[in-house]
C-alpha cells in the first residue's frame, strides 16, 4: 500500500476542481475510484451520483447548462487518515447566482483516488437571492471569493 500524504490529497482536490471547471471528462474520471459516490442534500434530481462516469458527466452538464464554475475557499486534510474537508463556492454564472457549502472527502487508501464526497450546503437553496450563503457571515472580511473567476 502506498502512503499518500496530506499534500497529495490537497493536490488531488485542486485537480478535481480544475477538471470540474474545464468540464474535462477524463480528468474528472481520473480523480475517482470507478465506484465513487457523491452525496448531496435533498432537492436535486437523480442523487446520489454513483460511479466516476456519472459524476464526470453531471459536472460537464452543470458547466454546459448552468455556466458553473467552482472556487475552493478552504481545505483541511487529515494528517493520519485518508480524508479531507473543504469549503467551496459554486458559481452558476448563467443565472448570476451562487451557492456556498462544504464537502467531506474519503479517499481510497490503495489508489489515492476520491472514493466518496458528502456535500453540505451553507444554507437552503433559496432561489430568491443571488448568492446562497450563511446569514451575517463576513465572506469578504474572511477573504472568500465574491465573484466567479
Amino acid at each position: 500500500m502506498t502512503a499518500f500524504t496530506p499534500a497529495y490529497y490537497e493536490a488531488l482536490i485542486r485537480r478535481y476542481f480544475d477538471a470540474c471547471n474545464a468540464a474535462d471528462y477524463q480528468a474528472l474520471v481520473d480523480c475517482f475510484t470507478p465506484d465513487a459516490v457523491h452525496y448531496f442534500p435533498a432537492g436535486l434530481p437523480e442523487i446520489p451520483w454513483r460511479t466516476a462516469d456519472t459524476i464526470a458527466k453531471k459536472w460537464q452538464w452543470c458547466v454546459e447548462t448552468l455556466g458553473s464554475h467552482w472556487t475552493i475557499e478552504r481545505i483541511i486534510v487529515s494528517h493520519d487518515k485518508p480524508e479531507a474537508m473543504i469549503e467551496w463556492t459554486h458559481w452558476k454564472n448563467r443565472s448570476g447566482t451562487a451557492l456556498r457549502g462544504a464537502e467531506w472527502y474519503e479517499f481510497d487508501p490503495e489508489s489515492g483516488r476520491i472514493a466518496e464526497i458528502r456535500a453540505y450546503y451553507a444554507s437552503p437553496a433559496d432561489k430568491s437571492v443571488a448568492i446562497n450563503e450563511l446569514v451575517d457571515f463576513d465572506y469578504a472580511g474572511r477573504g472568500y471569493h465574491l465573484k466567479s473567476e
